[in-house]
């Protein structure tokens, strides 16, 4: 209990620093062993392959969905029932959590297994890509479960305090794929196959890594039998505060869907292969915003079942700080280096560099604002407010980005594919900015009466 007591006792930047090491390590490791994959499938398949697993994102992003709708549902909960001292109602929190990531597991894998082709072709798949999307799609559903179980509970691992363990969950899924990934695609030469089979792998070692935790001593929250099942009111919550980022992916992969289709109209099949890489690179950026909130997620949602506010607006007020300067960092980084970032995907195609370099400097333009957007969402999440944290979430995605690429490439070509993005990101700007400034001093009353 020492970790969790911790939380509600301990100097707030002193626990940021000593949450926030770990958990970039592990999504820093994560997010460097899925742009290990596009970098393998560039030099050692193709830029044809490369755009074919571009296909794939948008699906990969509807399975990471349900992962994030069951396992930040849970693990905000877990975290306020601990604040609560309420240890009996953690454990039938993550009992329902673990019930549900079994149950929509497999949902996900029968219903994308039956409508693959459809989904593929939908999301731009032609008749050189579909290949090498479905090669990869078939190998990767037998993995459903295993990434959705092993996702979901390392978050909880996280809520409960555990950081350095959810860190070392990361690293070791990340270095199992990427030693796969070697020996499938380039001594074994199976290609995109390979690739998929390194994932699957990894996710099952994932998987198996967390469960044993849940029935270790090192766990605060313990997964018993007699806990999993399906207790309405706590799946409602889970499902309640799990919307808002469930939204954000299912409304990302239809706007990756609609991307796609527009860049093979207006820059060809390599223009996908292009935004992959760019996709992969700015990922990499952000995952220094998401280990902040993985680090302040614990914090704020303890602290809000305590009721403290002044320990929930000191890790706010941190977390929005550190996170425009990261993004602030990674936007010198990428309008200064586009072409080495690029040539680390692939050096053999001078048509997907010049896109991809070009892409990479339009679509970061307002890069030094999206820090505090994600940083509200997550703060949103944390304190109950679901139907705020889907606005936040939401409204880049379909009152901002998706008009903007239906209608600025008719007048600007792929440019205007480019630009959707920056002009999105500073219309949600300033909708959540005001938002958060409102909920800031809302924030008594908040804790008061235990959010909406």
């Amino acid at each position: 209990m020492k970790n969790v007591n911790e939380i509600g006792e301990a100097k707030v930047g002193k626990l940021m620093l000593k949450y926030f090491i770990p958990a970039f390590i592990g999504v820093f490791v994560n997010a460097l062993y899925n742009i290990v994959d596009r970098i393998f499938i560039g030099q050692g398949v193709g830029a044809e392959a490369l755009s074919g697993i571009s296909i794939i994102f948008p699906v990969m992003l509807i399975m990471m969905a349900f992962g994030m709708l069951i396992g930040i549902g849970t693990g905000v909960y877990v975290s306020i029932n601990l604040g609560k001292k309420d240890i009996d109602g953690a454990e039938k929190t993550l009992g329902t959590g673990f019930f549900l990531m079994i149950s929509v597991s497999a949902i996900i894998m029968v219903v994308t297994y039956l409508l693959k082709e459809p989904i593929l072709r939908s999301f731009g798949a032609n008749d050189e890509t579909f290949k090498y999307a479905n090669d990869y799609l078939n190998i990767i559903l037998g993995g459903t479960a295993f990434m959705v179980i092993g996702f979901s509970l390392n978050n909880v691992i996280r809520s409960e305090g555990n950081a350095k363990i959810a860190m070392v969950s990361m690293i070791i899924s990340s270095i199992t794929n990427i030693i796969l990934d070697i020996v499938f695609i380039f001594w074994l030469d199976m290609g995109v196959k390979g690739a998929a089979y390194a994932t699957v792998i990894s996710m099952f070692v994932l998987m198996i890594w967390v469960l044993l935790h849940f029935s270790s001593k090192r766990s605060v929250v313990k997964l018993r039998k007699v806990n999993i099942g399906v207790n309405r009111k706590i799946l409602m919550q889970i499902i309640a505060i799990g919307m808002a980022p469930f939204t954000m992916q299912i409304a990302n992969s239809f706007v990756q869907g609609l991307l796609n289709k527009k860049l093979i109209l207006f820059g060809g099949d390599l223009a996908v292969g292009a935004m992959g890489i760019i996709n992969s690179v700015v990922t990499l950026f952000i995952m220094a915003i998401v280990a902040l909130n993985m680090a302040s997620q614990p914090i704020i949602g303890y602290n809000f079942g305590a009721k403290s506010v002044k320990r929930i607006k000191d890790t706010l007020r941190i977390s929005l700080v550190a996170a425009t300067v990261f993004a602030v960092g990674a936007f010198v980084i990428t309008e200064v280096f586009p072409g080495a970032i690029i040539k680390l995907f692939n050096n053999d195609s001078e048509e997907l560099y010049s896109i991809a370099v070009r892409g990479i400097r339009l679509l970061t333009l307002a890069l030094p604002i999206v820090g505090f957007q994600v940083v509200a969402s997550n703060f949103f999440q944390a304190v109950g407010k679901a139907k705020l944290a889907m606005f936040a979430t939401l409204f880049r995605q379909i009152i901002g980005l998706i008009p903007l690429l239906l209608i600025l490439p008719e007048f600007w070509g792929i440019d205007g594919i480019w630009l959707s993005y920056p002009i999105a990101d500073t219309m949600s700007a300033t909708a959540v900015g005001f938002i958060l400034w409102r909920e800031w001093k809302r924030l008594p009353e908040t804790v008061a009466v235990g959010g909406e």
